[in-house]
């Protein structure tokens, strides 16, 4: 089946999903600048003119990946405040905890932690810089207000959040060196093998 059958049998909606997914790690991989439309075509399997379309350029395109991993950062935090709110729960677990878990799960979706360092990294840009410093209070917020932790702990959870970025950008996790295994292990609440397992699609050359 040709790309052009395959994606008249997508819904449109599905289909830009798929782009997003894969313009998400493009980018996180490559950066704003060194990424192309042709190479975020190639990994969602549509033709870059196809991208173009729907998407309008380079630049609209990332704006949308931006959007999406806040979105999907503060989505998750969400669940995780409604898990620890119900009355029905087993599981004791402080709200912080299963914030710290619902973040360490969004390590399997490859482009979502990497393409926030990249959003980040353009706080000087006029069009980016505004969308993500609003997206980082955005989160802030819902760790502050939503989950209930007090400022001095909403910025401590989120610079550790940032720090979990930073491994993954710089693969420490498959380092051999002991002090990074310390380091990870830290960082990722101690369960090493999980964060390993997580990352396991994460590109390692």
């Amino acid at each position: 089946m040709s790309t052009v059958e395959a994606r008249q049998r997508i819904p449109a909606a599905e289909r830009r999903q798929q782009m997003l997914a894969a313009a998400s790690v493009v980018f996180g991989e490559r950066g704003y600048a060194a990424a192309t439309t042709d190479q975020i075509a190639a990994a969602a399997g549509v033709s870059q003119a196809y991208v173009v379309r729907v998407f309008g350029g380079k630049e609209n395109l990332f704006v949308e990946v931006a959007r999406r991993a806040i979105d999907r950062i503060t989505t998750a935090f969400r669940g995780a405040i409604a898990e620890s709110n119900s009355t029905g729960s087993d599981d004791p677990k402080p709200v912080e905890a299963r914030l710290g878990e619902a973040y360490i799960d969004l390590i399997a979706d490859r482009g979502i932690l990497l393409s926030l360092l990249q959003i980040f990294s353009l706080g000087h840009d006029p069009v980016i810089g505004p969308i993500g410093r609003e997206g980082f209070l955005s989160i802030y917020r819902v760790v502050r207000d939503e989950a209930g932790l007090a400022p001095a702990d909403a910025s401590r959870f989120m610079s550790e959040g940032m720090m979990i970025n930073t491994v993954l950008a710089l693969q420490l996790q498959e380092s051999p060196d002991p002090d990074a295994a310390e380091m990870v292990t830290e960082v990722c609440g101690g369960d090493l093998g999980r964060f390993r397992s997580l990352a396991g699609t994460y590109p390692t050359t």
